[in-house]
């Protein structure tokens, strides 16, 4: 009898331990993502020394000023009482627990690309983060943007959801590249112009932005000679992303030098190689933005 117990005590330890196992491995997979997305910068109002990811950081827009939210797994004030589902709709549609329709100013419009998988590990690692009791900051938008029948218009004629496909005559590095650039890193969000609903103009797809994020210019990325990086080879591309160092021996600043800080430098070498081959292949586009803005 004792033996028996014996053994169901050291199978349940067993069973114990994997779980931890697994629940480590999924929020330490969830971080790699977190880092691989800039590390949600926008969530943390650094200026006024905030808290990890409490919100309340202001972002500049032409449609107005909106103010980021509290991602942290505080229940009352946060998102500690989304479940799996919730969280999955909100970033691959734009929608809250509650039905409400979110901005583009969150970037669902490229989360939605992120596999379902590597969603839930996210989800796992923010809601192993300390949850911080702070309230949202009204946006101040300029009208009718700020009303709910625009944005449920603009998902319906401007935005589409959509999935993320490999491309099978690309090389699994490419395609790599193209899954982070597309999705987690989301590089078109800002160094693509937007139209005058708000939605991504492909035609310029990654040509850069004189309306980026917090009112800071995003320069044009693709690999044309006079006004993007048409100079810069791939491992030009990779190194910048690691150490924000340019191919001339400057630094970037502004919010690409934050994001990098906060995520890029984190990741692995095969990673930033996958992106700078994928960004490498981008149709040049010449695109004189104030300053001509030729770098990152």
């Amino acid at each position: 009898m004792l033996f028996k117990f014996l053994c169901l005590f050291t199978f349940l330890i067993i069973c114990f331990s994997l779980i931890i196992s697994a629940d480590e491995e999924q929020i330490k997979k969830g971080e790699y993502i977190f880092k691989a997305s800039g590390g949600c910068s926008c969530h943390t109002n650094k200026i006024n020394k905030g808290k990890f990811l409490a919100g309340g950081r202001s972002i500049k827009t032409p449609f107005g000023t909106f103010f980021s939210t509290n991602i942290t797994p505080d229940v009352k004030t946060g998102i500690g009482n989304w479940s799996d589902e919730d969280f999955i709709r909100a970033m691959k549609l734009g929608v809250s627990p509650a039905g409400e329709h979110y901005f583009p100013v969150f970037p669902y419009t490229s989360f939605q690309l992120i596999k379902r998988n590597d969603l839930l590990a996210l989800k796992a690692y923010i809601f192993s983060i300390s949850p911080v009791n702070q309230k949202n900051t009204p946006h101040k938008l300029i009208l009718p943007i700020g009303r709910k029948i625009p944005m449920i218009f603009w998902k319906k004629f401007v935005w589409s959801s959509k999935q993320y496909e490999n491309n099978p005559l690309r090389t699994k590095t490419w395609n790599r590249g193209a899954y982070l650039v597309q999705s987690i890193t989301h590089c078109a969000e800002c160094h693509t112009p937007r139209d005058f609903l708000g939605g991504l103009n492909y035609e310029m797809h990654m040509a850069g932005s004189v309306d980026g994020p917090e009112g800071e210019l995003a320069p044009n990325i693709t690999p044309d000679l006079k006004t993007g990086i048409g100079s810069w080879s791939k491992i030009d591309i990779s190194y910048f992303l690691k150490t924000g160092i340019k191919p001339d021996g400057d630094y970037t600043e502004g919010l690409m030098s934050e994001i990098i800080d906060s995520g890029y430098q984190y990741l692995v070498d095969e990673d930033l190689k996958s992106i700078a081959e994928y960004i490498s292949t981008f149709t040049p586009i010449e695109n004189n933005l104030r300053n001509n803005g030729t770098s990152p």
